[in-house]
């Protein structure tokens, strides 16, 4: 068994004018970190469940395998998570997510200015990730959307981007009521970016339209269509269907080890 090349600090605090609340967060830093190097860092939304994800047991294999020190930021949500997580500038049809800017805004204007004087976190876009699980994997999606200068790398395990602006009884249209797919469709091509779109076959039973796929598949594969509209390219996309695939971390553990070498890879 080698030597732990990381520490871990658990349940550290910052205060978030945006939110009006104290944000707990756990932060991973290579052992012995140099100061003098700018770190590749990941951020992450849910960091209340790290160890459901089992994030240790994946970190410890990246290091065993050689892999690149890098920080990690897990930023703890609490029972204002449906307001908080979601798209900028625009709620769901139920005001869900009408605190999303707020928490954008925190992540970019409070948060990582935080990190980056505590530590040694790059300040270059290609260095930085951020990634979530089902609604925090679409605000993750949403925050490195609306920031391409502070991010480049997205990782969205099944993914919320079902989030819409309409409900079925008031005549919603896959076409014209999925907010994110609207956003990504009225922007332009955003150069740097890269994709990690995790789904499984598993995810839900849903499937608004009956054609035999779920809702969760469909909608990301969706997502996958908008993007490469506006000029995205096979090599700035993964998409990783799972059979069996679930809507929790018995899946998303197994599979996140992949998506840190993938991180790493992308460059």
């Amino acid at each position: 068994m080698k030597q732990t090349q990381f520490e871990i600090l658990r349940n550290k605090n910052i205060h978030s004018a945006f939110l009006n609340r104290d944000v707990i967060y756990d932060l991973v830093l290579p052992k012995n970190m140099d100061k003098n190097i700018p770190y590749p860092t990941i951020y992450m939304n849910d960091g209340q469940d790290f160890d459901q994800l089992e994030a240790i047991k994946a970190f410890q294999s990246h290091y065993n395998n050689g892999g690149q020190p890098f920080i990690f930021v897990g930023i703890h949500t609490n029972d204002k998570r449906l307001s908080e997580y979601g798209t900028s500038f625009q709620a769901d049809y139920k005001n869900r997510g009408a605190k999303a800017t707020d928490y954008m805004n925190f992540v970019v204007s409070e948060l990582l200015p935080y990190i980056r004087k505590e530590t040694t976190s790059s300040t270059m876009a290609i260095d930085n990730t951020f990634c979530g699980f089902s609604l925090g994997g679409l605000s993750a999606m949403d925050i490195v959307w609306e920031n391409p200068h502070l991010f480049s790398k997205i990782g969205v395990f099944s993914g919320s981007f079902w989030w819409r602006d309409k409900s079925y009884e008031e005549g919603y249209s896959d076409d014209q009521d999925r907010i994110m797919h609207n956003k990504i469709r009225k922007s332009s091509y955003k150069s740097g970016l890269k994709f990690w779109l995790e789904c499984g076959t598993a995810d839900e039973t849903a499937d608004r339209n009956n054609n035999g796929i779920i809702d969760s598949i469909e909608d990301t594969l969706d997502i996958i269509t908008e993007l490469k509209t506006i000029g995205y390219q096979v090599a700035d996309i993964k998409y990783v269907e799972i059979e069996g695939g679930e809507h929790n971390f018995n899946t998303w553990k197994n599979v996140f080890p992949e998506f840190l070498e993938w991180v790493f890879s992308t460059k």
